[in-house]
C-alpha cells in the first residue's frame, strides 16, 4: 500500500487538535487528524467539560425546583437518579460529535481512527482497535493528545468502588456516600454536583485551602457554601492507602483518620497521554507528568513537530487549547504568527454557585505593591438575582486607584462564567479605554445580571472619593 502523505497530521481531536486541523485546512493544507477513539471530540467532549457540565446543569435545575415554594407539592413526586442524568449527558455528547465530524467533512480533513506512534520524525504508524496498521507521513505534526486522570500504582482502579473523573461517568447508581480525594477544579465541581444530588460527601484536600489560585474572598465563599450544602472539608491531608471492600471504600490518611464511604472519587491531578507515542524515536522527552515542553510557537525539540493543549501543561483550559492549536497551525502555514494567548485568560469553575475570574487577585496585587481599590456588587441587591431566586454571589472589580484602569474581575454566583466576559472585554482595551468609569457611563438593560458592573463600579469609585 502506498504511504499516504499530508501537509499536516494532527494527533488528537479535542479542542487543541480541532483548532489546529481546521486552521490548517482552511489555509489550503492537506490535513489528516488521528484519534485513538472511534468518536472524535477528545476528553473535552467525552469525559471532561461537556458531560460534567451537563450533569451540573441538570442537577442545578432540579435543585432550583426543589427549593422553589411554587413547586414544593409537585417536586416530591419527581425522582431523579444519577444514571438518568448520565443519559442526558450522552445525548449532548452525541450532538457535539456529529457537529464536529461535519466540520472535518466539509473541509476535506481525513479522520483516522487509531493509536498513532512515531516511527521516525516524519512518519507515524496508526493502529486501529482491530489491530490494522497504517503508516502516515507528514511535513508537519501537531500533537494534541490531551491528558488522563493520574492513577497512582498503589491504588486499585479496577475495583468498581474506586473511580476517577472518567469512570465516574459510568456509575450505574446514585451513591449514598462518596469521598473525593483532591480538591482542585475537578474535585470541587464534582463535590457540588454530587452533594446537590443528596450524596453524603467528604472532600479531602492536600492543601490548606481550596483553589488557592483564586481570590481569597472567593475561596472563603466557596468553602462556606460547600459546608452549608453539607459537604465535609478536610484540609492538609495526605492519603496513606486506599482500601476497597465489597460494600465500601476506606481511605486511610496519614493523619490517622479513616474515611469510609460507598465510593472513592480520585481527583488528584492529570498526566499527559504520551505513553506509546514514540517520542523517543524523534528525540523528545516528557516531564514527570508526561507533558511535552514547547517554545513560544508551540514547537517541540523537533521544529516541524508541534504540541498544543493540555499535554503541554498550563493553562489546561479547553478555550485556551483551541487557540493554541490555531496559533501552531498559523505558524506552520505562514512560518510566523503574531498572536499569543491573551495575557489574562478567564477561568470558569462550575461549582454551585459558579465561579469565574480574570486578572490578578487582591493577594497578587498587594504583593506587587499596586495601589488598587475594590468595587463590590452583591447579587442579593440585584433585581434579576431576586427574580431568578439566586441571591448568593457577588461581582468584584479590582482597579487602579489613580488611573482607574481595571486590573481584575472576580465573580461568584449565578451566571458568573458568562458575566466575567463583559469585564474581560473592557480590560482588553488599551489606554484610557480600559477604565472602570465605562461601567458608570454605560446604560445596562434592567433587570439583568450585567447591571452588577454598574453597581460595583459606583461602589469602587465612591471608595476612592471617600464616600
Amino acid at each position: 500500500m502506498k504511504l499516504k502523505h499530508y501537509d499536516v497530521v494532527v494527533i488528537g481531536s479535542g479542542p487543541a487538535g480541532e483548532g489546529a486541523a481546521m486552521t490548517a485546512a482552511k489555509s489550503g493544507k492537506k490535513v489528516a487528524i488521528v484519534d485513538r477513539e472511534s468518536e472524535i471530540g477528545g476528553g473535552c467532549v467525552h469525559w471532561g467539560t461537556i458531560p460534567s457540565k451537563v450533569l451540573r446543569h441538570a442537577i442545578q435545575r432540579y435543585d432550583e425546583f426543589r427549593n422553589n415554594p411554587l413547586f414544593q407539592t409537585a417536586i416530591k413526586y419527581l425522582d431523579i437518579e444519577y444514571p438518568d442524568l448520565l443519559r442526558a449527558a450522552k445525548d449532548v455528547v452525541a450532538k457535539q460529535v456529529k457537529l464536529r465530524r461535519g466540520f472535518y467533512e466539509r473541509n476535506d480533513v481525513r479522520m483516522v481512527d487509531g493509536f498513532a506512534s512515531f516511527i521516525d520524525p516524519h512518519t507515524v504508524e496508526v493502529t486501529s482497535s482491530e489491530g490494522i496498521k497504517e503508516k502516515i507521513s507528514g511535513d508537519h505534526f501537531v500533537i494534541a493528545v490531551g491528558t488522563s486522570p493520574w492513577r497512582p500504582a498503589d491504588i486499585d482502579f479496577s475495583h468498581p468502588r474506586v473511580l476517577d473523573s472518567n469512570t465516574v461517568l459510568q456509575l450505574d447508581e446514585t451513591p449514598g456516600s462518596i469521598t473525593i480525594y483532591g480538591a482542585g477544579v475537578i474535585g470541587c465541581e464534582y463535590a457540588s454536583i454530587l452533594r446537590n444530588l443528596g450524596c453524603k460527601l467528604d472532600l479531602v484536600n492536600t492543601r490548606d485551602k481550596l483553589l488557592s489560585f483564586l481570590d481569597d474572598e472567593i475561596i472563603d465563599a466557596l468553602s462556606y457554601h460547600l459546608r452549608d450544602q453539607g459537604a465535609i472539608l478536610r484540609h492538609n491531608e495526605q492519603y496513606e492507602k486506599v482500601e476497597p471492600r465489597n460494600d465500601c471504600v476506606i481511605l486511610h490518611l496519614k493523619s490517622g483518620k479513616r474515611v469510609r464511604s460507598d465510593y472513592l472519587l480520585w481527583a488528584q491531578g492529570r498526566t499527559g497521554n504520551t505513553d506509546g507515542l514514540g517520542l523517543e524515536e524523534v528525540g523528545c522527552q516528557v516531564n514527570s507528568r508526561k507533558q511535552i515542553d514547547v517554545n513560544e510557537y508551540y514547537q517541540t525539540c523537533v521544529e516541524h513537530i508541534y504540541a498544543v493543549g493540555d499535554v503541554v501543561g498550563f493553562p489546561g483550559l479547553a478555550s485556551a487549547s483551541y487557540d493554541q492549536g490555531r496559533f501552531a497551525a498559523t505558524h506552520i502555514v505562514k512560518g510566523e504568527h503574531d498572536r499569543r494567548l491573551v495575557e489574562h485568560i478567564p477561568a470558569g469553575i462550575y461549582t454551585s454557585p459558579e465561579i469565574s475570574s480574570v486578572g490578578p487577585t487582591e493577594r497578587e496585587l498587594t504583593e506587587r505593591q499596586v495601589p488598587y481599590e475594590v468595587g463590590h456588587a452583591l447579587f442579593r441587591s440585584l433585581a434579576r438575582a431576586q427574580i431568578v431566586n439566586c441571591p448568593v454571589g457577588m461581582l468584584k472589580i479590582l482597579f487602579h486607584r489613580e488611573t482607574f484602569e481595571i486590573l481584575g474581575i472576580h465573580c461568584f454566583g449565578y451566571q458568573a462564567a458568562e458575566i466575567v466576559h463583559i469585564g474581560q472585554a473592557i480590560m482588553s482595551q488599551s489606554g484610557t479605554a480600559n477604565d472602570i468609569r465605562y461601567f458608570t457611563d454605560t446604560t445596562f438593560n434592567y433587570p439583568t445580571m450585567a447591571e452588577a458592573y454598574r453597581v460595583a463600579a459606583l461602589n469602587g469609585i465612591n471608595r476612592v472619593k471617600g464616600r
